[in-house]
């Protein structure tokens, strides 16, 4: 295994390990989910926190075509010559602002979505003064009720990007949408939201529209709705090895590894009498004589204060909880009269192979879900990727078939 040269030299306070090994073998089993569909990695949220580009590389040597991405600055990232994404692999962003960089995508050879006529208005007058057509994704509000074209206004905005296309200034590449509650099994939104994209996509096709890909499944479809398959899908945090839903089942039932391992070197260790208070507040109390391990990592760091009194971390190889409130750049653990050496090693969540906490874990104590526990983990926690293997380019052809890794 071998970490990027920063790492190295990174301090030992924390370190987010990011096994590139686990996603790789994570985006061959979802592939396997989806043989006839293109695969999408997304990305965005600097690669939910793992690491975007190298998250991307590494897909892509598994097999991923195309790579998602929220924000235009985030796709621009990606399309650049240094981050050694082939250039025939595409990029898609979503989610734009008026005023964007639209011209730069379109320099760039980004999908770009549209949901709403002023977005097309945008991109056209960009897209006229750039060196090639636009590649544009219309997307389809089906339900979710967040970004995309509502079923009353599709119509115009399909006629005027057929009318723009005509025109030479942009390609209609993609026709999408994306679910309101795939994680949940047997809601009845799913089956609406399919119907009506059906419905909006052959509105579309019937008018004129080609479109490259059609495109609705995230992390939870692919996983378990192989009817929302059709030309590609977009899985998230699955690729990272985490389970969308505990309702669905959890990593290990989807054939998932964990990605991240978050650790830290504890900062202190020492012995305090029973009645001691315990971090701000004093929510916490030693019942009797005890020990104290600080952990130098807080809500700064990522780690949820609402998970202050639960959070779960492995030290010595014991399960220990937060004792009393996380603070913004440490908290303390209760090690029962242990007394491990300062600087050993306290794991707050990984893939559960030592007996260490999940991220699911944080999750439940923190109440909320494990995509927002790894996305959060903040830029003062050095990232230390293992098993990076170099990307091999190819002259032509797709990038990353079957057999490539």
């Amino acid at each position: 295994m071998n970490e990027t040269a920063t790492a190295r030299t990174a301090p030992l306070r924390a370190r987010a390990e990011i096994d590139l090994a686990a996603l790789r073998a994570n985006v061959r089993t979802l592939r396997e989910k989806a043989p006839g569909a293109a695969f999408m990695a997304v990305v965005k949220a600097d690669g939910y926190g793992h690491g975007a580009i190298p998250c991307a590389r590494a897909a892509v040597a598994a097999g991923a075509t195309w790579i998602g991405t929220a924000t235009p600055e985030e796709a621009l990232a990606i399309r650049a010559p240094k981050s050694g994404i082939p250039a025939d692999v595409r990029v898609m962003c979503w989610l734009w602002t008026p005023g964007g960089p639209w011209r730069e995508a379109v320099e760039a050879g980004v999908d770009i979505s549209v949901s709403g006529m002023w977005a097309l208005r945008e991109l056209t007058d960009a897209a006229r003064g750039a060196s090639r057509p636009a590649r544009v994704q219309l997307k389809a509000d089906t339900g979710l009720g967040r970004n995309g074209c509502q079923p009353a206004d599709w119509p115009e905005l399909v006629a005027a990007a057929l009318d723009a296309e005509r025109a030479g200034v942009l390609t209609v590449t993609g026709l999408w949408s994306h679910f309101a509650c795939a994680d949940e099994p047997g809601h009845p939104s799913i089956a609406a939201q399919l119907t009506r994209f059906r419905e909006m996509t052959a509105y579309a096709e019937a008018q004129g529209v080609r479109p490259e890909v059609r495109h609705i499944a995230n992390s939870p479809a692919m996983l378990t709705l192989p009817e929302t398959h059709f030309d590609l899908v977009r899985p998230g945090i699955a690729m990272y090895g985490v389970s969308p839903s505990p309702e669905l089942g959890t990593s290990a039932d989807f054939g998932l590894r964990p990605v991240m391992t978050l650790s830290a070197s504890l900062a202190l260790v020492k012995q305090v009498p029973g009645g001691h208070g315990v971090s701000y507040g004093h929510h916490y109390v030693t019942p009797g004589e005890t020990t104290l391990g600080l952990v130098p990592l807080g809500y700064g760091d990522g780690v949820p204060r609402h998970a202050s009194g639960a959070g779960p971390v492995l030290v010595d190889g014991k399960w220990r909880t937060a004792a009393g409130r996380i603070a913004m750049d440490q908290f303390v653990v209760d090690l029962g009269g242990d007394e491990p050496a300062p600087g050993a090693e306290a794991v707050l969540f990984g893939p559960g192979d030592r007996g260490e906490p999940t991220a699911e874990d944080w999750a439940q104590a923190a109440g909320t879900i494990a995509y927002e526990i790894v996305t959060r983990i903040g830029s003062r926690v050095p990232r230390v990727y293992l098993n990076e293997e170099p990307l091999v380019q190819v002259s032509e052809g797709p990038v990353g078939q079957p057999g490539d890794e």
